[in-house]
């Protein structure tokens, strides 16, 4: 890495000059290694501010991308006799082009690699959030495959952990997804892990397994405060399993493409259109 490089040569230079100074030997170690890590987060810290103003143009691609969106949808919504399958068909091909062009923007991070130790895997977070939610599952199961500490993954957000989840079981890896879960949830704290415990009820729902569901609830409505856990506990409790439902969780959940969202609902017009009005 060029900053670790760049930070050896700052410490060495540095000592030389002592020494040629006539410095005492412990004077110029500490002073070796002062230069060594000043320089060191000198460069990191430089590094760090570019990368930031690259990520930041992307989050705003996102979020006005999300925006036009956000208005289409108001738009139907308050517009009665819509064509709510051509709204759909929209939405979702406005939604492959703003994640392609995040999946294109990490192109862009890609020469900060040489600087840092992590970007490798930042980038392939990015990339892997990206091509899930442009159902190119092949390769995120690719992505996933990796491992070691510049490759893989850094799952540091509970979507990221939950679509790592979500792809081992839909790669009948169940074992695998429990294992996921019960290592990750202890690192999100109160509704943090909201999403994990709605995907590993669920995924014990699919498998036959209500008790086990129900005993997950138990903690999850416990550790969150997110209603759903309750209704679902409730309903596991009173033998009404028919009855589970992660709807509440809302789009994170929609996100991982195991459900079908509800289709969009169209305000209906109040009173009689043509009234008042002479023929």
């Amino acid at each position: 890495m060029l900053s670790l490089l760049i930070s050896i040569l700052a410490s060495i230079t540095l000592a030389g000059a002592l020494i040629a100074s006539n410095i005492k030997t412990g004077t110029t170690v500490f002073f070796g290694i002062f230069g060594f890590i000043a320089a060191f987060y000198l460069v990191g810290y430089l590094v760090r501010k570019k990368v930031a103003k690259v990520q930041n143009e992307l989050q705003e691609i996102m979020l006005n991308g999300q925006q036009r969106m956000n208005r289409k949808v108001q738009q139907f919504q308050s517009k009665p006799g819509g064509n709510i399958k051509l709204i759909q068909r929209q939405i979702e091909a406005d939604q492959k082009v703003i994640y392609k062009q995040g999946l294109d923007f990490t192109q862009r991070l890609e020469p900060f690699k040489k600087w840092s130790f992590l970007m490798g895997r930042q980038i392939a977070t990015m990339r892997m959030q990206f091509l899930y939610q442009l159902k190119e599952f092949y390769q995120v199961d690719e992505i996933l495959a990796t491992a070691g500490l510049f490759k893989g993954p850094m799952m540091m957000e509970p979507m990221q952990v939950a679509m790592k989840m979500a792809r081992q079981y839909k790669n009948k890896d169940v074992a695998g997804a429990e294992k996921t879960f019960k290592r990750r949830v202890k690192w999100f704290r109160g509704d943090r892990g909201t999403l994990l415990y709605g995907l590993m009820s669920w995924i014990f729902m699919k498998e036959g397994e209500p008790e086990k569901a129900r005993q997950l609830l138990i903690k999850a409505k416990d550790v969150t405060s997110h209603e759903t856990f309750t209704q679902n506990w409730e309903r596991l409790s009173n033998d009404k399993a028919k009855h589970f439902s992660n709807a509440g969780l809302g789009d994170e959940w929609y996100g991982l493409y195991l459900e079908n969202p509800p289709t969009p609902k169209q305000q209906r017009m109040r009173g009689n259109p043509h009234k008042g009005h002479r023929f």
